[in-house]
């Protein structure tokens, strides 16, 4: 076998076998799905965890403390890189990668068993959020070890496509645990359905039956990487004394190399990790929260989504073999852009000559069409002064919104109704809808009790007749939805699929490990990860639903310049240096 670049011999420990290849393939991509499934059933529970584990707050505090909760494993996942990466290039991407599973399993298991805050108090949101820090750790040294290990097996001539079979397992591994949900949800005790989702999330329902299985699915998974050798690649440079004595220094301290990290991070990973965190996870949030549609059909519809655009993350990862893996990339990050920038936010900056309805607004319209009815004949508008206005962001449910313009955003916040602002009056503010104005009042004024019945009652007649619904209509699956959900992740599958072959082909062997992982996890951890939670703070500030899509609009955007002017290709690049 030949490199393609170098046109030297690739056998850094002889011919590897097809079959073999496969074998390792196939090991690699199992136990990382089922990593990823451990790590996906979280982020798919969070409003249930956080009604147990944070139920001293509002219920909007609940949720976002369980995103928080979510996020804190996203935040040190680059730490887990430092720690695994270095080991990985010290030690062997086999051993580095079986540790890592057996932290995952295990704290994925104890969420399972874990009591709530009713039953040992502050304890248990401390615990869950320890066990979180874990699972993020572990998944911060996984990624890196199994790409490594299949692009170190795999013939330069089809790296992208070995690769890219290990760009499947986290959308495999959300695949599984939604399934898993559904079945347990489907097997919860009650008779009707909503019996069904009151036992399934009761403190000790079958929603803990996910996480408790996770140690068979730990079991196998360490068995089959137990079955593996180590990479032949990272194997040969031991064997010649060329493994690095100390990566860290090598990979961050030097500029050469530094350079390559920061480029791989802000003109690779970040963008990528914003598009495929919307895509999947923003998806799935704002289809529950936003949309109201029931969870049980949110979770069937991106399940279908997710079988059906899959594939995908093979075939561009086969493409980039033959066309390059940075042109894909960048057009997919490209698409994003252009399609997530919905009217909604054309409009206000003075370009709605050049609107049109992106894939969100699409969404709504299909997802929950009397709440895009209602926005399209009866705006909320509130009308006040802006000096007296705070953010309507109360992640602690514990902040006082007493002034007419606090009660009033804070009131539709928490109706999940979309408003618009316009300055109005000092000291005043109302609510209009259609045609219909309610006055806003003082929360801290002498007649606030009565005033706050008054306006309670008038809001909620408002919206009724307005046409806000309290939650969507929709009962099953609208495949309009499910479209609209594939294009989402076909969008995932352009940039995700090539990544990995990239990312490897970028850094020498020595510090391929530590190199690697630590600007991956960064964009996933951090620019992605902590998505969710930022792209509602801006929701529920602005009062816009679409409002939280300028975070990855703007992070693709600087993605694509930076790898488009400063990325170079690197299809067919000596991997063994």
């Amino acid at each position: 076998m030949t490199d393609i670049a170098a046109g030297r011999a690739y056998t850094p420990a002889g011919e590897i076998s097809p079959a073999e290849q496969r074998k390792v393939v196939f090991a690699s991509s199992l136990g990382t799905v089922f990593e990823w499934y451990d790590f996906y059933l979280y982020g798919s529970l969070a409003a249930i965890i956080g009604s147990h584990f944070f139920s001293g707050l509002t219920e909007s505090g609940q949720f976002i403390f369980a995103l928080l909760a979510f996020a804190a494993g996203f935040f040190v996942r680059p730490f887990g890189a430092i720690v695994f990466g270095r080991l990985g290039d010290l030690v062997g991407r086999k051993y580095t990668f079986l540790i890592t599973i057996l932290i995952m399993g295990l704290s994925t298991f104890l969420v399972g068993v874990l009591p709530g805050y009713n039953t040992i108090g502050v304890a248990a949101p401390v615990i869950l959020i320890g066990l979180r820090l874990l699972q993020g750790l572990a998944l911060g040294g996984e990624y890196g070890g199994a790409a490594i290990y299949v692009a170190e097996h795999a013939e330069p001539s089809k790296r992208g496509y070995r690769t890219s079979w290990i760009q499947t397992t986290a959308t495999l591994g959300l695949f599984l645990s939604l399934i898993v949900i559904l079945l347990c949800r489907q097997f919860s005790p009650g008779d009707t359905a909503a019996e069904k989702a009151a036992s399934f999330a009761a403190e000790y329902g079958f929603w803990r039956i996910p996480f408790l299985v996770s140690i068979v699915l730990l079991g196998i998974s360490v068995w089959i990487r137990m079955t593996l050798n180590e990479s032949p690649v990272f194997k040969q440079m031991k064997e010649e004394g060329r493994t690095s004595k100390a990566p860290l220094s090598e990979a961050f301290g030097n500029w050469t190399n530094g350079r390559i990290v920061l480029l791989a991070l802000l003109g690779l990973t970040a963008g990528q990790a914003v598009v495929w965190y919307t895509g999947q996870f923003y998806a799935l949030f704002f289809l529950t929260q936003t949309l109201k549609v029931d969870p049980y059909w949110s979770n069937i519809m991106i399940a279908i989504a997710l079988l059906i655009g899959t594939p995908f993350f093979v075939i561009f990862g086969w493409l980039s073999d033959k066309i390059g893996r940075k042109p894909i990339i960048m057009l997919g990050l490209l698409l994003a852009i252009l399609t997530y920038y919905p009217t909604g936010l054309l409009k206000p900056l003075g370009l709605g000559s050049y609107a049109y309805p992106g894939v969100f607004e699409l969404l709504t319209h299909a997802g929950n069409p009397q709440l895009a009815k209602a926005i399209d004949t009866s705006p909320v508008t509130v009308l006040a002064d802006p000096s007296q206005c705070r953010l309507q962001f109360d992640p602690v449910g514990k902040s006082k919104f007493t002034s007419p313009c606090d009660v009033a955003k804070s009131s539709l916040v928490k109706a999940g109704v979309p408003y618009i602002n316009e300055t109005g009056a000092a000291g005043t503010a109302s609510i209009k809808i259609g045609d219909t104005i309610v006055q806003s009042y003082d929360a801290a004024g002498p007649d606030a009790k009565a005033q706050g019945d008054r306006f309670k009652k008038e809001l909620a007649e408002a919206l009724k007749t307005a046409g806000y619904p309290a939650k969507s209509s929709l009962e099953g699956v609208s495949w309009t939805v499910v479209a609209l959900l594939v294009y989402l992740v076909i969008l995932v599958t352009m940039v995700y699929g090539p990544i990995a072959a990239m990312l490897v082909e970028l850094f020498p062997t020595r510090i391929r490990y530590t190199a690697m992982s630590l600007p991956y996890h960064i964009g996933n951890g951090w620019f992605g990860g902590f998505l969710p939670i930022t792209a509602f703070a801006i929701v529920a500030s602005t009062g816009n639903i679409y409002a939280g899509l300028m975070y990855p609009i703007i992070v693709a955007i600087m993605t694509l310049v930076l790898g488009v002017l400063f990325l170079r290709e690197t299809k067919g690049r000596d991997i063994i240096n």
